[in-house]
């Protein structure tokens, strides 16, 4: 944990913190896999999970009640037996295959950023669906903080403006990554030394998030998911190969 490390956890920390705060939240995937380039995977997931709750409490309270709880209540009960998937996998695998996940998942976030909506905006999915991508969201979120597009893509499917859209993925993911807390701490990815990192890096979450408030009403989605792409594509292509080789 050196100079280089913080320099980097706290870009990656703050960007979390921006998309949490008005971009949905998906984006901030981004910042686990960065994290998992300067150390394991492990300890990425370990350090971001009480930094995501702690901007999750930051970006709930704007949004308070502009949620579509249905919705939200149906992701969430799909969640769970997600998550229960999450740890299992967890336990049986090691550094290079959460790696390999976690880089297949950041390409994957791309082509998903990447594909025409537009169908999405006219499916209107069932709530079978939604517990589908609710469970799919549970698992992805457990291993590398990737929930997002499962969710998205139900979400999408229902029709919701912007801001509902965004307070009710901020609602979920409320959730879900408090409900993660316990499994990850029986799996010893939390350890002393994550908790005083976390300390560390806490005021560049809020401050991340208190930007993405601001910067909700806006800033242009495009230019912000354009930068994501980006980050995912290049961290993503790096994770592959170094599980590969």
């Amino acid at each position: 944990m050196d100079l280089q490390f913080y320099a980097i956890a706290a870009f990656a920390v703050t960007f979390a913190g921006f998309s949490k705060g008005g971009f949905g939240g998906g984006p901030a995937f981004a910042s686990s896999a960065i994290l998992a380039l300067v150390t394991t995977p492990a300890q990425a997931i370990g350090l971001m999970l009480p930094l995501l709750m702690l901007m999750d409490i930051g970006a709930v309270r704007p949004f308070w009640n502009k949620w579509d709880w249905a919705r939200a209540r149906i992701m969430v009960i799909g969640a769970v037996p997600g998550i229960l998937l999450g740890a299992i996998f967890y336990r049986v695998t090691d550094d290079n295959m959460l790696r390999l996940l976690i880089g297949l998942v950041a390409l994957a976030f791309v082509a998903w950023q990447l594909w025409p909506k537009s169908q999405l905006k006219e499916a209107n999915f069932s709530q079978t669906t939604g517990m589908i991508a609710g469970l799919t969201a549970g698992f992805t979120s457990f291993v590398s903080h990737a929930g997002g597009p499962p969710a998205a893509m139900y979400l999408l499917s229902q029709r919701l403006d912007k801001t509902t859209y965004h307070a009710t993925m901020t609602l979920v993911f409320w959730v879900v990554n408090a409900a993660k807390v316990v499994p990850y701490a029986f799996l010893g990815i939390f350890t002393v030394e994550t908790f005083y990192v976390d300390l560390i890096l806490a005021p560049f979450a809020l401050i991340g998030v208190w930007i993405g408030v601001k910067a909700h009403p806006i800033v242009p989605e495009t230019l912000f998911f354009r930068l994501t792409y980006a980050l995912l594509a290049i961290t993503g292509a790096k994770l592959v190969f170094d599980a590969l080789t």
